[in-house]
């Protein structure tokens, strides 16, 4: 009996490591095509309105330069032409605006928009960022800078997710506040390396 329970608790904690990216991530989840996934292009859409909207081309810059660094994309759009792309077509930013309100009702990528957000951006992929944390709090008596992010990878042909994550960095300090872009690059950094395509055995 014990030693059943036992197995059923090492289960558990083993999938729930699974699930958490090897202990890397606080949230990740796979689609069940995330493994054979191989966009060639991507791009960042502006990060979804929240609390934080001032950090906005902050985080769009600090993502595009980190898969930019990992490699495994030809091409990633930077965040200008993504910008000017929504604003010189009615239709692409209808179709984000209609595609950020459905998420945010349903919790579900709108695969009709998502298809019309890839043609307008011409690529395979597209990245939803929300930025939970942007800020500087007292955390267990320390002054601390902190960054958090969610981020859910779109297929573009499909409309459908492949994957999605969510993480947190902070940097603790006495006097002299950390940037919190730099905390947010190393944040990026990290998540990235958990997205597909992936390059890690």
């Amino acid at each position: 009996m014990l030693a059943r329970s036992s197995v059923r608790i090492l289960s558990l904690a083993l999938f729930v490591t699974l699930l958490s990216g090897c202990g890397g991530l606080q949230e990740v989840w796979e689609g069940p095509g995330a493994r054979v996934f191989r966009p060639q292009t991507i791009a960042v859409l502006p990060p979804m309105a929240s609390q934080y909207d001032s950090a906005r081309e902050d985080i769009q810059d600090v993502l595009v330069g980190a898969l930019n660094r990992q490699g495994n994309i030809e091409r990633v759009v930077s965040p200008e032409n993504v910008t000017d792309i929504f604003q010189a077509s009615k239709e692409a930013f209808d179709s984000l605006v209609f595609y950020f309100s459905r998420l945010e009702m349903t919790g579900q990528s709108d695969k009709d928009s998502a298809v019309k957000l890839g043609k307008a951006l011409n690529v395979d992929a597209f990245l939803v960022v929300r930025v939970n944390s942007w800020e500087y709090v007292r955390k267990e008596g320390d002054n601390v800078g902190r960054v958090g992010l969610s981020l859910r990878l779109i297929d573009a042909a499909t409309g459908t997710t492949v994957w999605k994550a969510r993480h947190e960095r902070s940097d603790s300090y006495m006097f002299i506040k950390p940037s919190l872009k730099d905390i947010a690059k190393e944040l990026a950094s990290e998540m990235i390396k958990y997205m597909p395509p992936q390059t890690k055995k």
